[in-house]
């Protein structure tokens, strides 16, 4: 299948450049760095194993594109307004959109744009990250699932996990709400934690007081999921998550990296749409909801200077 990646970020490189490195033809639309790329290559440098892509289907706009079969998106959701004029042009009837963003409540607002576009999420447990042109600093972990919101061509779906495990990735096909909830378990406490003390994952673990607070943040997000129907969720999963945390390189998650370089945060799927579901249902979240407001006063006060 002719894959495109829209978003050719740390994400997007590294699922990108380990599909293209395994035989598949691969898109790729990039901005600032698309010179470097057309010219040298996507360079990945992993824990498990680095590897350069030489020869990179680069593009500046995604009108010049060819039609795909499967859309990686992997831009934030602060940029999903653009989506229309970046997805278009590689659409066709049977083209399976993967959005591979973080936050809750993604899917049915794209679905708008494009009602009668297949949709998936892409949910991606991986520590990497972007600073430099063409390349991609993998840290540890890696793995994506891949949850089915719309496509009515399940195979179609498998496929596309199929090839992820071929490239070498670690992936699986899961349930959607279960599989966006239990990414929020994580995602909720340690990105918006992480700018509201300006520090790393393991910082906020390795102090007793913080890690009690981000392990009452997860129950809120798992204790919401429940009382909301979502399967397969316990209060083990809390302590599943910190373990995972413990044992990762000292991190620096997405959210951090955008307050750093006085970027949007992407504060609307990540906190504002959860709790505003979980409040439409009468569950409190107390804490990430107080989260969320420091959050938006120091974006008030960081963006753009």
């Amino acid at each position: 299948m002719r894959y495109a990646v829209i978003g050719t970020g740390a994400i997007g490189g590294y699922y990108g450049s380990k599909l293209a490195r395994a035989g598949h033809e691969v898109h790729f639309l990039l901005r600032s760095d698309y010179e470097y790329v057309r010219e040298n290559g996507l360079d990945v440098q992993s824990c498990d194993g680095s590897f350069h892509l030489n020869d990179v289907h680069a593009y500046r706009e995604a009108a010049d594109m060819p039609v795909c079969d499967v859309v990686l998106v992997c831009l934030k959701t602060v940029n999903n307004h653009r989506l229309p004029a970046l997805l278009t042009p590689l659409l066709h009837d049977k083209t399976l959109v993967v959005l591979i963003q973080n936050g809750i409540g993604v899917e049915p607002d794209v679905q708008t744009m494009f009602p009668t576009t297949a949709l998936a999420a892409g949910l991606a447990f991986i520590c990497c990250a972007k600073t430099e042109p063409g390349k991609v600093n993998h840290q540890c972990y890696g793995s994506i699932n891949i949850a089915n919101y719309s496509c009515g061509d399940e195979q179609l779906v498998a496929t596309v996990v199929n090839d992820f495990i071929a490239a070498g990735i670690n992936a699986h096909q899961v349930e959607y709400h279960e599989a966006r909830w239990k990414k929020a378990v994580w995602n909720m406490p340690f990105n918006g934690m992480t700018v509201a003390l300006n520090t790393r994952t393991d910082l906020l673990l390795g102090f007793a007081p913080t890690r009690q607070l981000i392990h009452e943040q997860m129950l809120e997000v798992i204790h919401a999921a429940q009382q909301l129907g979502v399967g397969n969720i316990d209060d083990a999963f809390a302590e599943q998550m910190l373990t995972t945390t413990d044992q990762m390189t000292p991190y620096s998650p997405s959210m951090k990296l955008d307050f750093d370089f006085h970027r949007p945060m992407e504060i609307h799927y990540l906190y504002s749409r959860p709790l505003a579901i979980a409040a439409d249902h009468g569950i409190a979240m107390p804490k990430l909801a107080m989260l969320e407001a420091e959050l938006r006063f120091i974006e008030q006060n960081n963006v753009g200077l």
